[in-house]
């Protein structure tokens, strides 16, 4: 594999569980492992530039200590010592926050978001800050795709999805509203979970009711082990149980039967990418898993419905909700705020209170659609991005905005909207570029869907299509 191409049948994502044995025999150690990460970010981070801020003289701080417990065999947890990246929009108390906002640079809390806290008692090298769209929005950064720097990385977890896929970090912390985490992670060819709503606890970044924290890895087994090690410590968001499951890495389990979700999505996906989901539900169908569409079932075509118009719904939900810190931020820093993000604002200031009760109320009928198919089926199937990331070289002069710089959220918004746990695997590839598929469930099925996710990674070969 070369830096700018990518082949799922070659390449080697940095992997973390492994390391333990070696750890515990003294054939490696957290030290070592973290200065292999930052010669790797010496090596990438010029062209992907996934870092915000990064903090390597805290990070050997911390990595000599986690190997010194593994030496004497007192690990804290099972990634002690491992190198990770908390994107941009979550308080830390070593290095600035500034959300990708202008109007925000400088901005240093001095505190630890509820998952950083709880990172840091697990043992974990807190390396850097991961770039993130403006505000978590779809203004980008200056992060490229790994395997292609004329192509976005995707968003707003940008930094994140950019710095696991280079094999910079074997994981990073990201965040979805719409499509924020399966998103990129479909771009850049990551696995990454975005749990149930309120699965992990956000601390301070609890103003949306659709926001979710996750987790970016080179396998399941760290991206697992990284989510359950927070919530055992954090718990979930106020009000909800957060995560639930076995303190190690869910079992493989094959799915009986998955519904092949389209959503809004499908009429506008390229043909190449259906091509490599077709070659991929056939495989799926030959070891004997049942496939359930919406001309299949009354119930699927009712959820399909339910969802047709989730990108409204969603971003009405989103920019109402995001409203007021919005404007008290323009008003007070008028010039450090993107005109994305006041199109944003401008959306939501043309909107009533009825309209944001009726979108809330489609949001309601989604989930009871989605309630209803939970007997007909193991889980959902569809894909994670709308093909590959596309070609972005940034907003040129005189022209207008592009609308989405960051990639659509189409088929992201249905499990965002739902509150529903979703997997993204990488399992095809479209002109040498990631194409990401994902699984969702219903709220509560974390663990079922890192299940099915994982039987899938170790039974289903990789689909390529030139």
């Amino acid at each position: 594999m070369t830096e700018s191409a990518y082949d799922p049948t070659t390449y080697e994502p940095l992997t973390f569980h492994d390391a333990a044995e070696r750890f515990r025999l003294g054939e490696d150690s957290p030290s070592d492992y973290l200065e292999r990460c930052l010669a790797t970010v010496e090596k990438r981070e010029p062209a992907v530039q996934a870092f915000a801020h990064l903090n390597p003289v805290l990070a050997r701080e911390s990595a000599a200590a986690s190997s010194q417990r593994w030496a004497t065999g007192n690990p804290l947890s099972p990634i002690d010592g491992m190198p990770i990246g908390i994107k941009d929009l979550l308080e830390t108390k070593d290095m600035p926050t500034e959300f990708g906002c202008e109007a925000w640079r400088g901005n240093f809390p001095n505190r630890d978001n509820a998952a950083v806290w709880a990172l840091r008692q697990a043992g974990a090298v807190i390396l850097g800050k991961t770039v993130t769209a403006e505000l978590g929005g779809s203004h980008p950064g200056p992060t490229t795709n790994p395997f292609d720097p004329t192509r976005s990385p995707g968003g707003s977890s940008s930094g994140s999805a950019a710095a696991v896929a280079a094999r910079m970090l074997p994981a990073a912390i990201g965040s979805q509203v719409g499509g924020s985490i399966i998103r990129p992670a479909g771009y850049c060819g990551n696995v990454a979970l975005k749990p149930s709503q309120g699965g992990i606890n956000r601390g301070e970044r609890q103003a949306t009711s659709m926001s979710t924290h996750g987790v970016h890895a080179g396998c399941i087994e760290d991206m697992w082990q990284v989510a359950i090690e927070i919530v055992k410590r954090a718990g979930g968001d106020r009000g909800w149980p957060g995560i639930q499951g076995p303190e190690t890495t869910p079992a493989p389990h094959k799915p009986a039967r998955l519904i092949v979700l389209e959503t809004e999505g499908w009429a506008n996906l390229d043909e190449s990418s259906k091509q490599g989901f077709a070659a991929l539900l056939d495989q799926l169908r030959d070891q004997g898993v049942e496939t359930l569409g919406r001309r299949d079932s009354r119930l699927v075509e009712s959820l399909e419905c339910a969802i047709a118009d989730a990108g409204r719904v969603c971003n009405s939900i989103t920019n109402w909700e995001n409203r007021w810190a919005t404007r008290n931020l323009v008003d007070l820093h008028p010039e450090g705020v993107s005109e994305r993000a006041r199109a944003a604002l401008a959306h939501a200031e043309s909107m009533s209170v009825d309209d944001y009760r009726a979108a809330l109320l489609a949001r309601d009928l989604a989930q009871q659609a989605h309630a209803a198919v939970a007997a007909a089926a193991d889980a959902i199937i569809t894909l994670s991005c709308p093909g590959p990331a596309h070609v972005w070289l940034g907003d040129q002069p005189g022209e207008p905005l592009a609308p989405l710089p960051t990639g659509s959220p189409v088929f992201n918004f249905p499990s965002s909207m739902l509150f529903a746990p979703a997997v993204t695997m990488p399992l095809i590839s479209v002109g040498r570029m990631p194409v990401g598929v994902q699984v969702f469930g219903q709220q509560g099925q974390d663990a079922a869907m890192t299940s099915i996710a994982r039987w899938m990674l170790e039974s289903v070969s990789p689909v390529v299509i030139a």
